[in-house]
């Protein structure tokens, strides 16, 4: 039986070793509730989103062509800048200004954006199901967004909606509650037409 071809959801042809600035989300499998809770407005961590700010940071002391701006956590996905100074951000590595290569689907290129989310991602899946004794848990949706940061204005703006992220959770399109909500709302509305509720 022939199985099913993933398809990337990166740019085609695009060079993700490429100096400059990008914008990335990545979830918990499912949108579960992982990394803690909104209160008053504010993320407040519990051990396995402890483990995320740690390794999230400790991305940039491994990777000497990288560093981190925006960063935060919130109950079931991160949101996050990395800069990609200039020449390929090389692992524990002298040589900083090797010449690039482009990343293709299944042939990571070693100091890439994918490569680099991809070891984040491992590192902080290795602890919590070292320190739970979950072997095999997965903790985080298959893939990943980004977005490439084009210029000041679009910096700005993406620096203020990390910042204010967790005093707008409610109507997030990530909050699994509010969308429940939502669905309870359109099964109403449609209800005595022929229409079907969505279901997601």
């Amino acid at each position: 039986m022939n199985k099913p071809t993933r398809k990337s959801i990166r740019l085609k042809g695009y060079d993700y070793t490429s100096p400059g600035a990008y914008f990335i989300t990545i979830c918990t499998n499912n949108h579960k509730y992982m990394f803690g809770d909104i209160t008053d407005g504010k993320m407040v961590l519990n051990d396995i989103g402890d483990i995320v700010y740690s390794e999230w940071f400790k991305t940039e002391t491994l990777r000497s062509g990288i560093s981190l701006d925006a960063f935060v956590i919130m109950p079931n996905h991160v949101h996050g800048i990395v800069i990609i100074k200039n020449g390929v951000a090389m692992q524990d590595s002298g040589t900083k200004h090797r010449a690039p290569t482009v990343e293709r689907f299944g042939k990571p290129a070693s100091g890439s954006i994918p490569t680099i989310i991809r070891g984040f991602k491992s590192a902080v899946t290795n602890r919590v199901n070292k320190i739970n004794n979950t072997p095999g848990f997965k903790l985080w949706q298959r893939n990943y967004w980004e977005h490439v940061i084009r210029n000041d204005e679009s910096m700005n703006k993406l620096r203020d909606y990390i910042a204010t992220n967790p005093k707008k959770w409610l109507p997030d399109c990530f909050n699994i509650d509010n969308q429940q909500e939502n669905d309870k709302n359109k099964e109403i509305q449609t209800s005595g037409n022929n229409e079907s509720p969505i279901v997601r």
